[in-house]
């Protein structure tokens, strides 16, 4: 059984004339006889009353043609499915944020993409910077949105994004004697307990180096009171009063109000963090190309930044 022989098949049911059946496939009319004898063969019973004019089918036939029907339709939904996928029109899309950074605009995007791709699924994982870098390299991710901790930027299988440009804040307890300034220099925080928040696991990534140097240039060592990758571990802690924390403002830019907890910007210029879109070379995914030409603006993105957002 075959697709040729369900459509000779349903053609000839529904003109109820296997010669007008033939002409409907610029065949003769042998061949249409052919094509049904090979069809009921292989199911073992008759698909048509040959006796009758017009033909008509079997109480076999009958059944036969309502799942003959569905059959073909089924295909081709499959062919219009396959052909949409590969050009990007559906399919998934398996994405990877840092923590925290559901709090920023990746679902404004998310969903405006998926506005433009209605027949996508897009699945998300929350994670710290090097759970997403192994997840990506290991291909567990299409994409992931995080911070460079890992110098994935260096990395020649890998294509990259700027999405944010992020300004880094103090965040204090409302009874700390700093926290009614309008910015804080990171000089200033010198002898404080901090609350220090890592964007990897192991504290020992390219990240944590980064920060630390700041420090450093600041002109001290951090007095780290306690470490930790979980941002809202972090705010509990502060509020709290257990101490202070610098952390990335599209955490804390939606927490006015929050209890015991005020947030002072940093001044200076290294006081930012930069969220990077990064995925595989190697991804043949056509919904992450769809996603990367929208993300950068049709622009080629190797090895330059496209900022997207805001400072």
């Amino acid at each position: 059984m075959n697709q040729t022989q369900l459509k000779i098949f349903t053609a000839a049911a529904e003109n109820r004339s296997f010669t007008k059946a033939a002409e409907q496939f610029f065949i003769t009319q042998a061949a249409v006889t052919q094509h049904i004898q090979t069809l009921e063969d292989s199911l073992g019973c008759k698909l048509f009353d040959r006796r009758k004019r017009p033909v008509q089918l079997t109480q076999a036939g009958k059944a036969f043609y309502a799942d003959a029907k569905g059959i073909l339709k089924q295909i081709d939904l499959a062919v219009h499915r396959a052909k949409d996928a590969a050009t990007g029109g559906s399919g998934s899309l398996h994405i990877g944020f840092l923590k925290g950074y559901e709090r920023s605009d990746l679902s404004v995007i998310a969903r405006k993409f998926r506005q433009a791709h209605p027949n996508t699924f897009l699945t998300f994982e929350r994670k710290s910077s090097d759970q997403l870098a192994a997840g990506l390299m290991q291909g567990g991710f299409d994409i992931i949105f995080t911070w460079d901790s890992t110098n994935l930027r260096q990395n020649p299988d890998v294509r990259w994004a700027q999405t944010d440009r992020i300004r880094l804040v103090a965040a204090m307890y409302k009874g700390h004697p700093l926290s009614g300034r309008m910015q804080l220099n990171r000089s200033e925080l010198q002898g404080e307990n901090l609350l220090y928040m890592s964007p990897s696991e192991d504290f020992e990534s390219y990240g944590d180096a980064v920060f630390i140097r700041l420090y450093r240039e600041a002109g001290y060592n951090p007095n780290i009171l306690y470490r930790s990758s979980d941002l809202e571990v972090i705010l509990t802690m502060v509020a709290a009063e257990e101490g202070i924390s610098i952390l990335p403002d599209y955490f804390t830019n939606k927490l006015a109000g929050a209890d015991n907890l005020v947030f002072v910007p940093l001044t200076g210029d290294q006081e930012h963090e930069e969220i990077d879109a990064f995925w595989r070379r190697d991804n043949l995914n056509p919904l992450l190309a769809a996603w990367t030409s929208e993300l950068t603006g049709m622009q080629d993105s190797t090895n330059h930044s496209i900022p997207l957002s805001r400072d």
